[in-house]
């Protein structure tokens, strides 16, 4: 009985490596920015961090206004102050709709709405609508990408842009 029950147990442990799911998968940091406001304070980081077939975007802020505050990758790498608007719209190789409660969306540069906190500090840890490879290709094309966190919240459907307000902070995405 006992040996029974002991090849029971291990034909159950050889099965749980099936039960992993991509939080699981290896990991590496595939590329990196640093924030900053108009004024030129430093803002927070941002990391891309490979998990599995996917890219995991991983970002936090301080001494932003309290609230809920857009974020999305933007189609040029540059962000000259005051404005940010050198980083252009949002990073859309697919030339899809924004917002994923448009039918045709999401588009590449769409994530969540970052949640600030009264003490200034927010952040975000998400998967990236597109496989790594595919995300990685565009992010870090010819004229590389920014991130940038706006004002307002994003309403995930308002194209092109979700009408998530001015920019208020900008980091330019390298790799690692």
């Amino acid at each position: 009985m006992i040996i029974a029950r002991t090849i029971a147990a291990a034909s159950l442990l050889a099965l749980l490596p099936g039960c992993m799911n991509m939080g699981d998968a290896p990991t590496a940091r595939a590329g990196q920015g640093t924030l900053t406001y108009a004024d030129g304070a430093p803002a927070g980081t941002v990391q891309l961090i490979e998990s599995g077939n996917r890219l995991r975007i991983a970002a936090t802020v301080t001494g932003a206004p309290e609230g809920v505050h857009g974020f999305h990758l933007h189609q040029t790498g540059s962000c000259e102050r005051p404005d940010f608007k050198s980083a252009g719209g949002h990073l859309n190789p697919e030339g899809r709709d924004h917002g994923t409660l448009d039918p045709d969306g999401p588009h590449l540069g769409d994530l969540p709405n970052m949640v600030v906190a009264a003490d200034g500090t927010g952040s975000i840890d998400a998967m990236i609508s597109a496989d790594r490879e595919e995300a990685l290709r565009a992010i870090f094309d010819t004229d590389g990408t920014a991130v940038v966190l706006h004002a307002g919240p994003d309403d995930y459907k308002t194209d092109p842009s979700g009408a998530a307000g001015a920019r208020i902070a900008c980091g330019v995405l390298s790799p690692a």
